[in-house]
């Protein structure tokens, strides 16, 4: 990132020197001794948390760290496994099985590993990396998060397999194909929040924002989920040869292919105590399912990249969230949205277009012809660190002294946290930084 953002290279000095001040100062960190102040916190933390754990078990209710919003979402376990139900019934995108998958799944790949070996389509140091332990694989289990920013809190599926038979595969391939989609997609590919601002303020640097432009945000629904698992793989063998590589760090072509359908076709779990097996799309917790979405999306996007770029109008895309700029009419940006739903089955879009625009961590207005970067935005910016959804639920009943909890929600909902600080501070010196017309980023093209 460091790289892409300010031309530093990943082996200079300046970065080996701040990794070896960073691992000291963590090191430092873990063998000082607690101040007392910080003793008498933990313990109250481990109280309140054994409280908590007591009053949900006596209540029937479930806890989780909520989606992007970083606070904790309570519900009834009735209500929630509903949400899981409907997730399952919307997407259909996993089987039950009828005994434990794990020593099938972990020989099919040991039997793939030893075949891409035995023909040198994989390097002895690949090879290594990547055979899972016997005695070490676990079968992965699947957990949902809250997505407490959409309307309606739905659930978000996350399978966290750290010790299944294809976790080595996936961080192998995501290590392999992720500079590469970087290197090649960056000219529509955000990073974060600052960057999107650059993008924009190049933008008006080229004298395109009018106070007719709309400012516009796409949002792909269940991307991961949705991913067609066959056309994917295809579609990451047209990016590679696209690009001139038949093999990556001694990987061939064909190795990828099959490393990656094991990714996709193997990936099996638990859930309250069943087996299932994900038939469409990849998972959320796999490094290579991020790469290979993107690598999807680059597909996908084509015909919306040329048709910005035909009108000199600003594209971009985190993951699952597009940013459009457009001076036509809301009638003609619905049409396109409309247009743009029929490109592929599998990828829906929903949409946000007018004169503001709230995406990632900022808020940005077209204010009658001038770019105002009006706030950090966030979606947990000014909710209280613990919500609940259930009139059956009281998270205040879980705490032993209910002024106690009165005064901390009251104080967290008044004070930014330290993350939105550091945002707020590096967007402030962006906009500072942009009030010349200088043009910022050249890496966005808008030829």
């Amino acid at each position: 990132m460091l790289h892409r953002r300010h031309d530093i290279p990943e082996n200079a000095l300046k970065i080996k020197q701040f990794s070896n001040n960073l691992i000291t100062m963590f090191n430092d960190r873990y063998t000082s001794l607690l101040s007392y102040l910080d003793t008498y916190r933990s313990r109250n933390e481990m109280i309140l948390v054994h409280s908590i754990k007591r009053k949900l078990r006596q209540t029937s209710n479930i806890i989780r760290v909520t989606d992007k919003s970083r606070v904790f979402h309570v519900d009834s376990t009735i209500h929630y496994e509903e949400k899981v139900k409907q997730y399952q019934i919307k997407t259909n995108a996993c089987v039950e099985l009828s005994s434990n998958p794990l020593m099938d799944t972990f020989n099919k790949a040991v039997r793939l590993f030893n075949d891409l070996r035995a023909k040198e389509k994989i390097p002895e140091w690949q090879y290594k990396k990547m055979m899972p332990k016997k005695d070490e694989i676990k079968l992965a289990y699947l957990y949902f998060i809250p997505k407490s920013h959409k309307e309606g809190t739905p659930l978000r599926p996350i399978v966290s397999g750290i010790y299944a038979p294809a976790t080595g595969i996936s961080k192998m391939l995501d290590k392999l194909k992720r500079p590469l989609f970087d290197q090649y997609v960056k000219q529509t590919t955000i990073i974060d929040g600052v960057h999107l601002i650059r993008q924009l303020h190049k933008y008006v640097s080229l004298d395109l924002l009018k106070p007719s432009t709309y400012l516009c945000t796409f949002d792909i629904t269940d991307l991961y989920t949705m991913l067609p698992q066959e056309e994917a793989i295809a579609i990451l063998k047209t990016f590679l040869l696209q690009f001139g590589h038949t093999h990556v760090r001694h990987m061939t072509i064909d190795a990828i292919e099959s490393l990656a359908r094991i990714v996709l076709i193997e990936n099996v779990f638990t859930y309250n105590d069943k087996y299932y097996r994900q038939i469409e799309g990849g998972t959320m917790g796999s490094p290579f399912t991020l790469t290979l979405a993107n690598i999807f999306m680059w597909h996908w996007e084509q015909k919306l990249v040329e048709k910005q770029k035909s009108f000199n109008e600003l594209y971009g895309r985190y993951i699952d969230d597009i940013s459009m700029t457009s001076n036509d009419s809301v009638e003609y940006l619905r049409q396109m949205l409309s247009t743009a739903n029929e490109y592929h089955t599998n990828i829906k879009l929903t949409s946000e277009i007018g004169k503001s625009l709230s995406f990632l961590d900022v808020q940005i207005e077209n204010r009658n012809g001038q770019l105002i970067p009006s706030k950090i935005y966030s979606t947990s910016i000014r909710k209280p660190i613990f919500e609940t959804f259930h009139q059956t639920t009281s998270f205040s009943q879980m705490i032993h002294d209910e002024n106690k909890y009165l005064t901390v929600r009251g104080g967290l909902l008044l004070k930014a946290t330290p993350g939105e600080h550091a945002r707020a501070a590096r967007i402030a010196t962006e906009i500072d930084r942009n009030k010349s017309t200088t043009c910022i980023d050249p890496s966005v093209n808008y030829n």
